[in-house]
């Protein structure tokens, strides 16, 4: 890489994320100290990933951190086997309970992310504590047909959606989408598109322009205050308040987070409850609009308060009672449940409860 503007701007994303090859540094760090627009824009992005690592006071001096790595453990699986694998990173001086202490550990501090937000700051983090464990690994099998690598590479495209919407330049090639074509299919075609431009890069290439994605999207006025966060936008067929396609962008970094985990046997931690819960409401309200007019069911989700919903046409006593854990519901809402496999409590008719775990189970699209 030559000493050049643009060529260290490209670098700048891996620079603020401490990811930067030694060689590249030592053409980053000269410039900055002379080109005063390169240094503005890549304290911009220390700055957002320091809110995003929850780090208090100034940044260092230009230069890369070394990001602290987790010992490894456990041997790649990708079977499901529930939330109680979720929950099994606590274990006190285990390899896991050190991931999952790193990763409950950054979470965005920052006022000027607001509440809906937070949640999507906090699964951008959770991945960027992971992506050390990934050093030698990139090429590990993950979910569908992706590696590691491909898998971060989804997760630039599933963000560039909302980040078009916003007003981010992305810098991602274009792909060609006939006119017409409907939504899931156009998803289908943009996300293997990207995932096989970023397979001509990098590991490292692909992290950085992910990460850099993800703090323009938190650097955006919509991630900060509720009231331009409140306008409605289509992305990926679905109609929302920006608010919460922040939500479902959290929701899919955390549910790719935990598929890389797995893929490692490294069990991830679910969010913390007070985002998980705003994860529970949001596939609620879609599931409700979903079974607008099938056989009521009350839906019960536990937890601390233990809150339900009549789903389905409240016109009438409700045919069953359906309960599940929130951590089971987002996994299955999410894909990595089936219908039938996901723990759950039935009384009443089998078949209207079960109606709902189906409904709940094709709003997959991870």
């Amino acid at each position: 890489m030559t000493n050049d503007h643009d060529g260290v701007r490209e670098l700048l994303a891996a620079w603020a994320v401490g990811a930067l090859p030694p060689g590249d540094r030592r053409t980053v760090l000269p410039h900055l100290a002379g080109c005063e627009s390169c240094a503005a824009e890549a304290e911009r992005l220390r700055a957002t990933v320091r809110l995003l690592d929850g780090a208090a006071g100034p940044g260092p001096a230009p230069g890369p951190e070394p990001r602290p790595g987790v010992a490894r453990g456990g041997a790649p699986g990708a079977a499901r086997d529930g939330a109680d694998a979720l929950r099994a990173g606590a274990v006190n001086g285990s390899a896991d309970g050190v991931l999952a202490l790193a990763l409950r550990s950054r979470r965005p501090r920052a006022a000027e992310i607001a509440h809906h937000a937070a949640p999507y700051a906090a699964a951008v983090a959770g991945l960027q504590a992971l992506v050390p464990e990934l050093d030698g690994r990139w090429g590990t099998p993950v979910v569908h047909d992706w590696d590691a690598h491909a898998t971060v590479a989804h997760l630039v495209a599933a963000d560039e959606h909302l980040a078009v919407h916003l007003g981010i330049d992305t810098g991602l090639p274009a792909s060609h989408i006939p006119e017409g074509m409907a939504a899931e299919d156009a998803w289908g075609r943009r996300t293997a598109d990207v995932i096989a431009h970023e397979h001509g890069r990098t590991a490292g290439e692909t992290v950085a322009t992910w990460a850099a994605q993800a703090a323009a999207l938190l650097a955006t006025p919509e991630a900060g205050d509720p009231e331009p966060a409140a306008r409605a936008v289509t992305v990926m067929g679905l109609r929302l308040p920006v608010a919460d396609h922040f939500l479902v962008r959290a929701f899919e970094a955390w549910i790719h987070t935990d598929d890389i985990g797995r893929a490692l046997g490294l069990p991830v931690p679910p969010p913390p409850d007070e985002h998980l819960w705003s994860l529970v409401r949001l596939a609620v309200r879609i599931l409700g609009l979903a079974l607008h007019d099938a056989p009521p069911v009350l839906f019960e989700v536990t937890g601390p308060t233990d809150t339900s919903w009549i789903l389905g046409d409240d016109s009438e006593p409700a045919h069953a009672e359906l309960t599940l854990d929130p951590v089971d519901f987002c996994l299955l809402v999410g894909g990595r449940y089936a219908p039938e496999e996901v723990p759950r409590g039935i009384t009443g008719d089998e078949s209207a409860a079960r109606n709902v775990l189906e409904r709940a189970a094709s709003l997959a699209w991870l």
